[in-house]
C-alpha cells in the first residue's frame, strides 16, 4: 500500500476550481478546492507530476504537521519536533515564510523566527550543526500558515514559483503571470485545435501558454525543483516522468494568432516565443486592434488590454472601449470574446452585454474576466442571461 502525503497547491484567487480539475486529471487524490488554492493527497510521484505538469498552481507545498496553538512557544515546538534532517541536508539554506489569517499572535515575523529556531535546534540535536538562512535564493522554503487556532507547517517542493517556466528572457516581472494566463485560458474553455486570437498580445504570455498546451509541452520541463534536493528524492522515477512527458509532445501549429500595434512589443513577444520553443506554433502580425479580422469562422478572442493609472490615461482608453465593441459586433460573429482587466468601467462602455463576469486577482489587484458571446444580428436582441459572480 503506497504512502499518502498531504499537499496544498496555492493559486491566483479565482482559479481554484480549474486548478482542482487539473490536479484531478493529474491523478491527485482527495482534491479539495478552498479559498486561495487546492488541497490534495498522493505519493511522491504525484507531487513530482504536479510540479512538472501543473499550468495553474503557484507552488506545491507538502504538509508536514498541523496542530492547535496559542503562543509562539507552541510554534517553536511544532517546528522542533519535525525531523528536518531526514528531509534535507544541513548544507541546504533555508527561508521561513509566514501567512497569518486572524492569528492571535502579535507578530507573524516573530513566529517565523521561532520556526527557524525550531528547525535549527532539531538539526543541532541530530547533526551538531545548523542550516544557514538565505532570504533571497534559499534551497528550502518552509511555509507557516496560521489561522485563529491552527498552525500548519509546509515544506515547499517547488523552489521558485511555478509560474517561472524557465523561458522568459527579460529580467523584469511580466504584467501577467504565466499561471494566471493558463488559468484564464482554462476558464474560457479553449482547447488545442480551436482558433485563439490575442489582438493586444504584449509580451505574448497568453500565446505562449496556449502554444505550450497545444504542443503538449509540460510547463516545468525546462526548470529544476526543490524536491530534487530532498533526501528521499527518487532520481530514476523523476527521469521517467520527464521522459514520459517528452514523449507526449507534438508539433501542433497555426491555430494560435496574436497581434499588437507596436513593432517593438511584437519583437519582444517573438523573442519569448522563440525562447519557449513554440515560435512555429503562433502567427504574429503588426496590427491595430481596430483593424482586427477573424482568422476563422469561430474561436476565442482573448486579451489583457492596458488600463490606465492616471485619470488622463483612463479617459483616453475609455474612448477605445466602444470601438472595440463595434469591431466584435461587426466582424466576429460566432466567436467568444474575453477581456481580462482591472478596469471595471470596460464592461459599462464597451457597448456589449457580458454573458459572464468572473472575479480574479492579478497579485493583489482585483480584476474581472468578461465574456461576450458574439452572435449574428443584434446583440441586444439575442443576449444570453448573465452569470455574474462579481460585485460590479
Amino acid at each position: 500500500m503506497k504512502q499518502l502525503f498531504h499537499f496544498f497547491a496555492p493559486c491566483p484567487r479565482g482559479l481554484e476550481n480549474v486548478l482542482a480539475q487539473e490536479l484531478t486529471e493529474l491523478k491527485a487524490e482527495n482534491v479539495q478546492p478552498t479559498d486561495g488554492g487546492v488541497g490534495f493527497s498522493g505519493g511522491m510521484r504525484t507531487m513530482m507530476r504536479a510540479n512538472l505538469h501543473s499550468r495553474i498552481a503557484s507552488r506545491i507545498l507538502w504538509k508536514l504537521a498541523e496542530k492547535p496553538y496559542r503562543s509562539e512557544e507552541d510554534i517553536y515546538r511544532l517546528a522542533r519536533d519535525i525531523e528536518w534532517p531526514d528531509l534535507f541536508a544541513v548544507e541546504n539554506t533555508i527561508k521561513v515564510n509566514v501567512t497569518a489569517v486572524k492569528s492571535p499572535l502579535r507578530s507573524p515575523e516573530f513566529a517565523g523566527l521561532k520556526t527557524k529556531d525550531g528547525i535549527c535546534d532539531r538539526f543541532r540535536l541530530k547533526t551538531g550543526s545548523r542550516p544557514s538562512v538565505d532570504t533571497r535564493e534559499p534551497d528550502m522554503r518552509i511555509h507557516l500558515f496560521l489561522t485563529d487556532r491552527m498552525a500548519a507547517m509546509y515544506l515547499d517542493t517547488s523552489g521558485e514559483a511555478l509560474f517561472k517556466r524557465g523561458y522568459r528572457l527579460d529580467a523584469g516581472e511580466a504584467p501577467l503571470r504565466e499561471n494566471l494566463a493558463a488559468g484564464i485560458l482554462a476558464l474560457t474553455g479553449w482547447q488545442p485545435g480551436q482558433s485563439l486570437y490575442d489582438p493586444m498580445c504584449g509580451s505574448g504570455t497568453f500565446l505562449i501558454e496556449a502554444a505550450l498546451k497545444a504542443r503538449g509541452i509540460a510547463p516545468g520541463m525546462r526548470r529544476s525543483f526543490a524536491f530534487q534536493q530532498f533526501r528521499m528524492h527518487n532520481a530514476a522515477e523523476w527521469d521517467k516522468l520527464r521522459t514520459d512527458a517528452r514523449a507526449q509532445e507534438n508539433k501542433e501549429c497555426f491555430a494560435i494568432h496574436g497581434s499588437d500595434v507596436s513593432s517593438t512589443v511584437l519583437k519582444h513577444a517573438e523573442a519569448n516565443l522563440e525562447a519557449a520553443g513554440v515560435i512555429d506554433t503562433v502567427l504574429l502580425k503588426q496590427l491595430n486592434v481596430l483593424d482586427a479580422k477573424p482568422v476563422a469562422e469561430s474561436g476565442i478572442w482573448l486579451c489583457n488590454p492596458p488600463y490606465g493609472v492616471r485619470l488622463d490615461e483612463k479617459e483616453k482608453l475609455a474612448a477605445f472601449y466602444p470601438q472595440w465593441g463595434d469591431v466584435l459586433k461587426q466582424r466576429f460573429a460566432g466567436w467568444r470574446a474575453y477581456f481580462f482587466t482591472g478596469d471595471l468601467d470596460l464592461a459599462k462602455k464597451i457597448g456589449l452585454k457580458a454573458s459572464k463576469r468572473t472575479v480574479l486577482f492579478n497579485g493583489a489587484l482585483e480584476c474581472r474576466l468578461f465574456e461576450y458571446v458574439m452572435q449574428a444580428g443584434s446583440m441586444r436582441e439575442r443576449e444570453k442571461p448573465v452569470t455574474d459572480n462579481s460585485k460590479a
